[in-house]
């Protein structure tokens, strides 16, 4: 007889509570958040600050995965049914049928990208992941401010029909860049996806806000919310209860208290 325990298994995310929507996770963990304290001080140089980011997008990717990937009840024989036939578990495990892409956003994004790619590849049938390649720039105005983004290149390695797609970025300051990767999955390439995902780092009031006005189909996963350019009394309000006056960007849309450019610190590339 199968045991019930494992018939339906609960996963519940801890997140903190704000006004952003559904679709917007700021996850609440204690270890993450202390991870990320280390990765953003000025202290942290190479090769600690690319083994912090691995720690951290897999613990992240785990989350994403719990939440939001469909499950299936399987009876798999374990090493002891050649001692008692009941030896077997029977119960939930992720649907390893899911197709899954993770999209690299080079440069700060390849990384997370390789990292979420090889854990998806533990979890899903090998052959249903891919990782593709996207190389972005912000577009400047003449006062240094970032009004779009650019795809100089990609290597995209097929449709996207039925796929949950990954977007692991570190860091979303605007929204520019990580908005216009995603329309051009919606609109050239293939296939309907049935979810994007977005897995960041740090995020800004502002770049939720993009994100949810122009995809507010997609779903985003953060480690952290950096407003700390908002007034005092917004600081002490819940994220979003007064989002018309957060603030995480300063004049040359950079996050504060932030993490400074993660691509240069990555690279150790600092042009």
């Amino acid at each position: 007889m199968r045991d019930s325990l494992y018939e339906k298994i609960g996963y519940t995310l801890n997140e903190q509570k704000h006004f952003y929507g559904p679709g917007v996770h700021l996850v609440g963990s204690p270890y993450l958040l202390s991870l990320l304290a280390r990765l953003s001080s000025k202290e942290t140089v190479q090769p600690d600050v690319n083994t912090l980011v691995r720690t951290i997008y897999t613990e992240l990717v785990t989350l994403a995965v719990n939440h939001e990937f469909p499950r299936k009840l399987v009876t798999v024989p374990t090493r002891m049914i050649e001692h008692t036939p009941k030896g077997l578990y029977q119960g939930e495990v992720l649907d390893p049928q899911m197709r899954a892409v993770s999209v690299n956003i080079a440069r700060a994004g390849t990384l997370p990208s390789q990292v979420t790619y090889d854990l998806l590849n533990t979890i899903l049938e090998p052959r249903l992941v891919r990782q593709d390649h996207l190389i972005m720039s912000r577009e400047l105005d003449q006062a240094a401010h970032v009004v779009g983004s650019a795809i100089g290149g990609s290597k995209i390695g097929g449709d996207i029909d039925d796929a949950v797609v990954f977007f692991p970025d570190p860091m979303g300051a605007t929204g520019s860049s990580l908005s216009t990767a995603l329309k051009l999955y919606k609109t050239k390439v293939p296939g309907k996806a049935r979810k994007f995902i977005c897995l960041n780092l740090i995020v800004t009031p502002e770049y939720i806000k993009r994100m949810v006005t122009d995809h507010p189909d997609v779903v985003l996963y953060a480690v952290r919310l950096d407003r700390g350019l908002s007034p005092d009394e917004v600081l002490s309000t819940a994220p979003g209860e007064l989002w018309e006056k957060e603030r995480g960007l300063d004049d040359h849309q950079y996050i504060v208290p932030g993490a400074g450019g993660m691509g240069e610190v990555m690279n150790n590339a600092y042009v």
